[in-house]
């Protein structure tokens, strides 16, 4: 298995919703670092086998969520502030530098497909829910990513996005979080759209900006150590 498959389990498959489900109780705190994941009880909340227990496991370590520990076996690892502010301080700068390539290099199907993507996307930040903006918000970022035609910078950004996934789904569930976002974007479509390359790359690195800070602010505010109910799900303390 490459670092990018241990990164990132296939589409659609049971592994990559539960690796999704214990991503956002690592990041809101449901399971605190220390934690020991029991692949037993874990098993047995998910309805599966231990194999694909296992395989979540490899996914969490490899975003730095969970580690193996002698004799304690798999925990759930710190959040260190700093590494999270490292990891976003590089998807800022690639992604400014993918915008700012899509720009130049965005063809007329793809500046019609961003505009319709981001025209629509205002009813999720209406009647829609957290997760569908974030289904959303993967794909415009990937529709921008493509744009560029640098298969390097699309390939790095594609890991660092992977690894952040869960912190940049959990900033969408502050208040106002959502609008904010789409009036970022909105920025940033017109200038890409306008051509504007330096403003573009100028937008998308303020926007990943925020999001850092937005996914700090829910870390901070939702961590805490575990509950009864978290060790009913199969955890140990």
């Amino acid at each position: 298995m490459s670092n990018d498959d241990a990164l990132q389990p296939r589409k659609g498959t049971v592994v990559e919703s539960i690796v999704q489900s214990l991503a956002d109780d690592i990041v809101s705190g449901e399971l605190s670092p220390g934690t020991k994941l029991d692949a037993r009880a874990m098993a047995d909340r998910f309805g599966v086998s231990r194999t694909p227990i296992r395989e979540t496991f490899g996914h969490l370590a490899a975003m730095g969520l969970v580690t193996h520990r002698p004799n304690r076996g798999v925990v759930v690892a710190t959040l260190s502030p700093e590494a999270l502010n490292d990891l976003y301080e590089a998807m800022a700068e690639l992604e400014a530098s993918l915008a700012r390539l899509a720009a130049l290099r965005m063809n007329s199907e793809q500046r019609e497909e961003l505009a319709r993507l981001h025209k629509e996307s205002i009813h999720l930040v209406r009647d829609g829910t957290s997760d569908d903006y974030d289904r959303f918000n993967q794909t415009f970022h990937s529709l921008i990513f493509e744009s560029a035609r640098s298969a390097q910078l699309q390939q790095l950004a594609e890991t660092t996005r992977t690894r952040l996934a869960p912190f940049r789904r959990a900033q969408f569930r502050l208040n106002n979080r959502l609008s904010k976002s789409w009036e970022e974007h909105d920025a940033i479509v017109r200038a890409i759209l306008a051509g504007e390359a330096d403003d573009v790359a100028r937008l998308m690195r303020a926007h990943v900006q925020t999001v850092s800070a937005m996914s700090a602010e829910f870390v901070a505010e939702h961590q805490r150590r575990p509950t009864e109910t978290a060790l009913a799900r199969g955890v140990e303390g």
